[in-house]
């Protein structure tokens, strides 16, 4: 299945088993950049690791700082491949940008794309490939 009504955040492309979650994500306190985990026993995709994954969630929460998280990912290893959200914010994009982590929004959100399917993401093309 290919989707190809993204926008383009951070030009790119990475693949990976999707992660997907319909909650939002604090990066600075509920990840663990050493080793990629979600920390917050609260979360839903808790104790699940980011690294290599694309990563489906509608946007990030608190604190701005949260952006150096993902440089810290790809710094230890752990980061996602992609990241695909329903409206990339500020913490998102820039955290991306400075990790060279492609992204894109899609505003209808993850619909099609499902846990653990393998994606592929090409920002540049607004295009994400879904292996089902």
């Amino acid at each position: 299945m290919i989707i190809s009504n993204c926008k383009k955040i951070v030009g790119g492309s990475g693949e990976g088993q999707a992660l997907v979650t319909a909650q939002p994500i604090n990066f600075l306190a509920m990840i663990d950049a050493t080793t990629g985990r979600i920390t917050d026993p609260k979360h839903e995709l808790y104790n699940k690791s980011l690294k290599g994954v694309v990563l489906v969630f509608p946007y990030a929460i608190g604190s701005s700082v949260g952006a150096y998280v993902f440089y810290s990912m790809r710094e230890y290893g752990t980061a996602p491949s992609a990241v695909v959200c329903a409206r990339a914010d500020i913490t998102t994009a820039s955290g991306c940008a400075i990790a060279n982590i492609p992204v894109v929004d899609l505003p209808k959100g993850a619909q099609g794309i499902k846990h653990g399917a393998v994606a592929r993401v090409e920002a540049d093309a607004g295009r994400i490939t879904v292996k089902v």
